[in-house]
């Protein structure tokens, strides 16, 4: 099985700084917990990216590697068990182990005195929303959420950004907060542009034909194609399928001869009906040095097919130059602009200045249905006063134990009226008219339609329908002249559980980086076919919806992977091209299990250079 296990992460590109003992440590772990060397690998591939590793897989990881073995056997266990409620220390003596996060997740008896400098987590909350929506817990009884220590802490920046310690003592004086008179209002108002409405609230689907899927992957495929001969560096497009000792160059997308994750050797190339009859090809990638491939991507690949079944590449590209792709095409009536005094303004003149707050779903933590992530939010956003609030799915998440237990009380759209609309009523009633709230659903959104593309909210407000705003999935839109694309699907952590690469010796690449430059490389919001399991991909609904017209200035992709905040380089290559720049922004999960998560504050100042942002812990 050693050898298994070697062969597995070599597949995958990973080397090792002592290999002996760390197949002994990975032999070990699976038999104790009965893994096969392919799941191994892929729990390391987790791993690494979560902490932002190299190739290199090292001894002094191993420990903390268990851990996260452990992490994954609870839920696991959990998942299983559904209709018995497993307490975290039960879990852990199952395993034979203690964690620390298992020790603060159980509730002490209720004290006189409190360790936290905040013993009343919810005093904020019954200011700002009285009862109306209280989940009627006690102060007493204190959550896990709400005995942390530290409110916000930043993780990470991006440009200069205040110290962890100045957002500290900004909250010593949070009850200011409820001063209206010290309140100072945004600057202005931002300007609002949808770019796009479809699929619409209401529309059918479950309609998927085998001729959509034909025509969705044949236009991708033309298009990319289309767009690299009019860029002049290729040659005109040859039929990779027919034997020559010429080099040819083909456009194609990428297929997996076999079921599973995709493998060096049997790679696939599917040509244009056009060019080929549609017909597959295999794809010989031993000449390349350096790639980076998965199920569905369109590449161009340069080389020889001497016997006919089989294509040498010696040269592979799937970025799309920027001057032909670079203008957008929206049909005047797929546009909606929000505010009619910013109709007839001429977005060139405006500034592309633009505040910001970006935060993903679940809003609430496992342990119960009172949305204390997202209260404190809502209290921070106050303070800070941002133009814009994006909050991305999902909202009533179909995944929260109390949901998928059927225990709720209440319904599903109940739930999202009165916890998530009535307190984001009470946010823009308090901030003033200043202010904007974007809604983006999600497929595990229960109060909304399983499909992807996905339908915008269904939201009536007729008082606040300019400021609170739902968007589809996936969804752009354009604030104060800065372009923002969003989409709410995992698609980072589907690409990092497909994709296979190669990277020059002694060459380092981060890895979340290169999964979010296919994004907009692929010019698509979801380039991975087949779909993942469990993605309700239609592509009879609206499949213009999931292309990328434009490379945007920000560009969120919310993910369970390690959230970050960091500048893409697109183009660029060659002189004559103009290097094009984006902020990709996973701003995480606002909960995590029983505790918080992560959130993003960004302020855009007409480029990444002058843009500062941070990853702040909640």
């Amino acid at each position: 099985m050693e050898e298994e296990i070697k062969a597995e992460f070599n597949k995958h590109a990973f080397t090792f700084d002592d290999e002996e003992e760390i197949l002994k440590s990975c032999l070990t772990f699976c038999i104790n917990y009965k893994l096969t060397p392919s799941d191994l690998v892929s729990s390391w591939d987790v791993y690494s990216l979560n902490r932002g590793l190299e190739l290199m897989v090292q001894s002094a990881h191993m420990d903390a590697f268990l851990t996260h073995l452990q992490n994954e056997q609870k839920e696991s266990i959990i998942k299983k068990e559904s209709g018995l409620h497993l307490y975290s220390n039960d879990v852990a003596m199952i395993l034979n182990d203690e964690y620390e996060d298992t020790k603060e997740g159980i509730l002490d008896s209720p004290t006189g005195k409190s360790d936290t400098p905040y013993p009343e987590p919810y005093d904020s909350t019954l200011k700002t929303n009285g009862n109306i929506f209280s989940s009627g817990k006690t102060l007493e009884s204190v959550t896990p959420f709400g005995k942390r220590k530290s409110k916000f802490l930043v993780q990470s920046t991006l440009n200069d950004l205040p110290t962890a310690e100045n957002i500290r003592k900004e909250h010593d004086h949070e009850n200011s907060e409820d001063d209206v008179i010290k309140r100072v209002l945004p600057s202005k108002r931002c300007s609002l542009e949808i770019h796009g409405s479809q699929p619409e609230p209401g529309c059918r689907f479950m309609y998927d034909r085998i001729e959509n899927k034909f025509n969705f992957l044949e236009n991708r495929i033309k298009m990319h194609a289309t767009a690299l001969v009019a860029s002049g560096k290729y040659e005109e497009l040859m039929d990779p399928t027919v034997a020559s000792q010429k080099t040819v160059f083909a456009v194609g997308m990428i297929c997996c001869d076999e079921e599973g994750r995709l493998k060096e050797k049997p790679i696939l190339l599917q040509s244009s009906v056009e060019h080929s009859g549609g017909q597959r090809v295999h794809l010989d990638l031993q000449k390349l040095s350096q790639f980076s491939t998965f199920p569905g991507q369109v590449v161009g690949v340069e080389g020889h097919n001497p016997s006919g079944h089989c294509l040498i590449a010696s040269k592979i590209t799937d970025c799309v130059a920027l001057s032909v792709s670079s203008v957008e095409n929206f049909h005047p009536a797929k546009k909606q602009a929000m505010d009619l005094e910013f109709q007839s303004t001429d977005q060139s003149l405006m500034l592309s200045e633009l505040s910001l707050i970006i935060a993903a779903g679940p809003f609430t933590t496992t342990d119960n249905l009172f949305f204390e992530p997202l209260i404190e939010l809502l209290a921070y956003a106050r303070r800070k006063q941002p133009q814009l609030l994006v909050l991305m799915g999902p909202f009533v998440d179909s995944e929260h134990p109390e949901i998928k237990k059927g225990t709720v009380n209440r319904t599903f759209d109940e739930l999202f009226r009165l916890e998530i609309l009535g307190r984001l009523q009470d946010y823009v009633e308090y901030m003033g008219s200043s202010v904007r709230v974007i809604l983006v659903p999600s497929i595990r959104d229960a109060n909304h339609d399983f499909v992807f593309p996905q339908p915008a909210f269904d939201i009536h407000l007729p008082d606040l329908k300019h400021q609170i705003t739902s968007l589809t999935n996936p969804g752009t839109f354009c604030a104060n002249a800065v372009k923002v694309g969003c989409c709410t699907v995992d698609i980072l952590k589907q690409l990092s559980g497909e994709e296979i690469s190669r990277n020059l010796a002694g060459v380092s690449k981060h890895r979340l980086s290169t999964l979010a430059n296919h994004i907009l490389n692929q010019r698509s919001f979801y380039p991975l076919y087949p779909p993942a399991e469990g993605t309700p991909l239609d592509f009879s609904l609206s499949p213009e919806a999931l292309q990328i017209s434009s490379i945007p200035d920000i560009l969120i992709l919310p993910s369970d992977l390690a959230q970050f905040v960091r500048v893409l380089s697109l183009g660029g290559r060659s002189d004559a091209e103009e290097q094009v720049k984006c902020i990709c922004v996973n701003p995480g999960r606002l909960a995590r299990g029983e505790g918080g998560g992560f959130f993003v504050e960004l302020n855009y100042h007409g480029s990444p250079e002058n843009t500062t942002a941070s990853v702040i812990l909640i």
